[in-house]
């Protein structure tokens, strides 16, 4: 999700003890993942035409990448589900790497841009805002633990 390690991301009070560091961790994760599957007319970066690109989205822990797919004939809409992200994501050690891709073949041309099209970098802008919601997170949570 972020360079660096993410012990030097979050506040030394969720830093205390490895539950809090990987409820921050895990939840962290799954909001940058909700940034990346807002659609434009929800707020975010990514266009929603039937749905199929969302729900290409594939969420592994470690360095494996899941096979390209592509839209099936005569299907209309596509309907994404984050229970499966949700289960990837709760199951994440901390030294998990968590990646989150779009197995869509199209989803590369959306995010970089492709045959004059603008790039809609629905992904890179959601990275972006990772410590910004790492530090959302840790004060929710030290806030809920009245710390």
């Amino acid at each position: 999700m972020a360079q660096g390690a993410f012990s030097t991301k979050v506040s030394a009070w969720v830093a205390e003890t490895k539950a809090r560091r990987d409820r921050v961790h895990r939840e962290s994760a799954k909001r940058v993942i909700q940034v990346m599957q807002r659609t434009r007319s929800e707020g975010g970066n990514l266009r929603f035409d039937t749905g199929f690109l969302r729900a290409s989205l594939v969420v592994t822990l470690g360095d494996a990448l899941p096979a390209m797919t592509f839209k099936p004939d005569g299907v209309e809409r596509f309907s994404y589900d984050g229970a499966a992200t949700n289960l990837v994501i709760a199951g994440a050690d901390i030294k998990d790497p968590i990646t989150a891709v779009y197995t869509a073949n199209y989803a590369r041309p959306r995010e970089y841009g492709a045959k004059g099209q603008m790039a809609d970098r629905f992904v890179a802008l959601a990275a972006q805002q990772w410590q910004q919601i790492v530090n959302q997170v840790c004060a929710e949570a030290q806030k809920r633990a009245g710390g």
